[in-house]
C-alpha cells in the first residue's frame, strides 16, 4: 500500500504544482502589466522598474494562498480522471485500493496541502503583503483608506477614546492621529492631535509633536480649555499596529491570531465585530477547503471515460470549484447582512460540498 500511496501522492503533488505555477505566472503577468502602466504615467516619483518587480514578487505568496485550493482541485481531478481513463485506477483497485482506503489516502495527502495553505495564509502572505504595502507607501506617501482613514475605539477606566488614524507611513507608523476622549456621560474631555506616533516597548504610543486641548468642567458648569503644545506625549493603549492594519487594510490579509485579537478588541469596546468574526472563521476553515477539493476530485476516479473526454470532466470540476468560491462569498455577505452565526457562515459551504461529494462518491462506489 505504501507504493500505491506514494504513486497517488506523487502524481497529485506534481499536477497541483504545475497548475499552481501556471495560475501564478498568469497573476504575476497581470500584476506586472499594471505596475508598468503606473511607471509609464510617472505616478510616483522615484518608483523604478526594480521596485515594481519587487512589489509584484511580494504579492506572489498572497496569490499562491488564494490559488492553492482551486489548484488542488484541478490537479487532483486531472490525475483521477487520467487514472480512470487509462484503467490504472482499476489496476490499483485490484491491488487492494478499496473505496475507503482511497479516501483515506487522499485525506493523508490533504494534510500536506492544509499545512502548506495555513503556513502561507498565516505567516508568509501577511508578512509579504505588509512589506509590499510599505514599499508602495514609501513612494506613494502613506497607506490610507478612503478620505477619513481608520476609526478605532477603546475604553480605559472612566474614559472612552475615539481614535482616528489617517494612514501608515513607510515604516508602518501611524500618521495624522486624532484622539477624542469622552467621559462615561459622553462629554468631551480632551482632543489630541499629532502628525506621527511611534510604538514604545511597553506597547504605548509616543506621539510627537502634540497639540492637546483639555476641557475642564466643574460642578457649577463653568468650563475652561487648557491648550498644551508638547514636543511629545506618551499614551498608554491596547491598540496595536496590527489592529490599525486591520482597519486600514483587508482583514483577510491578517494573521489568524491578530484577527482574533482585533475581533475581541472591537467586542470589548462595544463595536460590531460581525464582519471580522466571519473573516476569522473563514481564515480558520480556508485551509480545510483543500480537503473538500480532494473529496470533490475522488469520484472522477470511478467514472468511465472515453478517449478525449477527460477535458470535459476536468472543466466540469473546475466549474464546481468556482461555484464553491462563489457560494463561500455569498454566504460571507449574507452572514454579515443577516447576522448569521459566524462559524456556521464560514463552514456551511465546505460542509455542503463535502456532503455532496461524499454522497456522489458513495453512489458511484455502490454502482460499481
Amino acid at each position: 500500500m505504501k507504493t500505491i500511496r506514494r504513486l497517488i501522492h506523487g502524481e497529485i503533488i506534481r499536477a497541483v504544482s504545475f497548475v499552481a505555477l501556471g495560475f501564478l505566472a498568469l497573476f504575476v503577468f497581470f500584476d506586472l502589466v499594471d505596475q508598468l502602466q503606473t511607471l509609464s504615467k510617472n505616478k510616483f516619483q522615484g518608483y523604478q522598474l526594480q521596485h515594481a518587480i519587487m512589489y509584484v514578487a511580494l504579492l506572489m505568496p498572497s496569490h499562491l494562498y488564494e490559488l492553492l485550493p482551486i489548484s488542488v482541485l484541478i490537479g487532483a481531478i486531472f490525475v483521477m480522471a487520467r487514472f480512470a481513463q487509462s484503467s490504472e485506477f482499476t489496476i490499483l483497485r485490484t491491488g487492494g485500493l478499496g473505496p475507503w482506503r482511497a479516501l483515506q489516502t487522499l485525506f493523508q495527502l490533504g494534510l500536506i496541502f492544509v499545512a502548506v495553505t495555513f503556513i502561507f495564509g498565516d505567516y508568509i502572505s501577511p508578512w509579504s503583503d505588509r512589506q509590499a504595502q510599505l514599499l508602495k507607501s514609501h513612494y506613494q506617501g502613506q497607506i490610507t483608506v478612503g478620505q477619513t482613514g481608520a476609526w478605532l475605539r477603546e475604553k480605559q477606566g472612566q474614559s472612552q477614546f475615539a481614535v482616528n488614524v489617517r494612514g501608515l507611513n513607510s515604516s508602518g507608523q501611524p500618521e495624522n492621529i486624532h484622539i477624542n476622549e469622552f467621559d462615561n456621560e459622553g462629554r468631551l474631555k480632551s482632543i489630541t492631535l499629532s502628525p506621527l506616533a511611534e510604538y514604545t516597548e511597553d506597547g504605548a504610543w509616543l506621539l510627537k509633536p502634540v497639540d492637546r486641548r483639555v476641557f475642564h468642567m466643574n460642578e457649577s458648569q463653568d468650563s475652561r480649555v487648557e491648550i498644551l503644545n508638547l514636543p511629545e506625549w506618551k499614551w498608554q493603549t491596547e491598540i496595536t499596529s496590527e489592529m490599525i492594519s486591520a482597519a486600514l487594510l483587508s482583514p483577510d490579509r491578517m494573521k489568524t491570531l491578530d484577527l482574533f485579537q482585533y475581533m475581541r478588541h472591537l467586542a470589548a469596546n462595544g463595536q460590531s465585530a460581525q464582519r471580522y468574526e466571519i473573516e476569522f472563521w473563514r481564515k480558520v476553515f480556508y485551509p480545510l477547503s483543500c480537503w473538500v477539493m480532494l473529496t470533490l476530485a475522488l469520484p472522477f476516479a470511478y467514472l468511465h471515460f472515453r478517449s478525449g473526454n477527460i477535458a470535459g470532466y476536468v472543466f466540469g470540476g473546475v466549474m464546481a470549484g468556482i461555484s464553491f468560491y462563489l457560494l463561500n462569498n455569498v454566504f460571507g455577505f449574507m452572514g454579515n447582512l443577516q447576522n448569521w452565526q459566524p462559524w456556521l457562515t464560514a463552514a456551511a459551504p465546505a460542509m455542503i460540498y463535502s456532503i455532496v461529494s461524499l454522497a456522489t462518491f458513495g453512489w458511484l462506489v455502490l454502482r460499481q
